[in-house]
């Protein structure tokens, strides 16, 4: 990757780059992204670099009108941009066609086999640059500097984190629902580079990526016995967590990625047990009648948040890191499942069932509850790297198949994502190195 120095040093920009925050989903921001120039039209295993500096340009533009935050100028009304105005706007022109920031850049075919896309953001209504940075990817990855391209604007105009450079893996459907295949399946967050992990042999349920984004847990029904698995994302390697004569389920990591807490149904009875990533002896941390399951670790790991049934239906409970301390902080009326503390701390999302499933937040005590669906079947919330975003998944009545869809912590912008087939219990990756 170039530094930010770099760039700006080929920019011809030096001090400090100042700007307010703007934009908001009540008020999307105006904004222009034009197809990128290459230096030099050169031929590479991911295409023409003119072609690429299009492709990125779209993928920036989508990135960021999907946000919520940004309305962008449609392309009719863009004008070409050639090598010397990247780094030199014609604001004037902008202006005109409303366009109250711009985003330029370039893509250029490097003699060490690599591409390089260059990524500059301006104020278009003061004249001045407010960012700018450079990205150095292998030819396949182009889609990534696009992607974190995308992620310095959103973050500079926002005053929001970054996550469109990060993942989703969930559960492929396919087939009648008496009959349905069931994979685990990753793809980027616009719906890009999508594969397959599993051959859909087996039943799988609740992917989770682990905080350092190297490996996946789940739930496989492998040889008709439910249990939890670690799966490598690099080597495709799949090896058993817990061996175990008992039902496993409902894994989730740690966010240091070196423990996974998870479910374990024993004579009858489902607990919360802790076990390192690499095995070894569980250790339980519940012991009440009833089930209990679907854990998640608060960011700093001391808390973690859970559902359980032991007041007769299920509620949200919060505990200490070692099981200490348990206590309910549900008590809206209906039932609450899949909790999941956000990356930030601030809230606790949910699944909250009663006329129907509703994805909602919480803070971590049990106040400030809000419901931010409205559909009939709602639930499995995961929180965006940032915890502004949460997908869940879809299930409409009948026998159609269940769907990926997103929504801001505001309730307001909800949106469907692409898939090639059915989709259900995502998980967001962290952002990627």
């Amino acid at each position: 990757m170039l530094g930010s120095a770099a760039v700006a040093q080929e920019a011809g920009i030096s001090g400090p780059i100042e700007g307010d925050v703007i934009g908001g989903i009540s008020n999307p921001t105006a904004i222009a992204v034009p197809d990128m120039p290459t230096p030099r039209a050169v031929d590479t295993p991911a295409g023409n670099t003119a072609d690429l500096g299009r492709q990125v340009a779209r993928v920036i533009e989508d990135n960021l009108r999907n946000s919520g935050f940004f309305n962008p100028v449609e392309r009719q009304f863009l004008r070409d941009v050639d090598m010397p105005q990247v780094t030199a706007p014609d604001y004037p022109a902008w202006s005109q066609v409303g366009a109250q920031n711009l985003v330029q850049g370039y893509v250029q075919a490097g003699s060490n086999g690599r591409l390089t896309v260059g990524c500059y953001l301006y104020d278009v209504f003061a004249q001045a640059p407010l960012e700018r940075a450079g990205y150095e990817v292998d030819y396949a990855d182009w889609r990534r500097a696009a992607h974190r391209c995308a992620d310095m604007v959103y973050a500079r105009l926002t005053g929001e984190g970054a996550y469109f450079d990060s993942r989703i893996v969930y559960v492929a459907e396919s087939g009648p629902k008496d009959n349905r295949v069931r994979r685990i399946a990753v793809m980027d967050t616009d719906g890009a580079n999508h594969r397959f992990l599993t051959n859909g042999q087996s039943i799988v349920l609740t992917p989770r990526f682990a905080p350092d984004g190297r490996t996946i847990t789940y739930m496989s029904y492998l040889n008709d016995e439910p249990r939890v698995y670690i799966y490598d994302v690099e080597s495709g390697r799949q090896r058993l967590l817990v061996n175990a004569p008992y039902m496993t389920f409902a894994p989730r990591y740690s966010p240091d990625s070196r423990y996974v807490v998870f479910s374990m149904a024993v004579n009858g009875n489902s607990d919360i047990y802790r076990v390192a990533v690499s095995g070894g002896q569980p250790v339980r941390l519940t012991n009440t009648p009833g089930i209990d399951t679907s854990a998640s670790y608060s960011p700093d790991g001391r808390r973690i948040v859970f559902e359980s049934d032991r007041s007769g239906g299920q509620q949200l409970y919060v505990m200490n890191a070692d099981g200490s301390n348990q206590r309910r902080i549900s008590f809206g009326g209906g039932r609450y499942a899949t909790p999941e503390w956000s990356p930030r701390g601030n809230l606790i999302a949910f699944t909250r069932l009663g006329g129907g499933f509703r994805i909602g937040v919480m803070r971590p005590d049990g106040s400030g509850e809000r419901i931010l669906t409205n559909s009939w079947q709602d639930e499995g919330p995961s929180w965006a790297p940032n915890g502004r975003v949460i997908h869940f998944f879809r299930t409409p009545r009948g026998n159609a198949l269940p769907t990926l869809w997103s929504v801001d912590v505001t309730g307001r912008m909800i949106r469907r994502l692409p898939t090639p087939v059915g989709a259900s219990d995502p998980s967001w990756s962290p952002l990627r190195n």
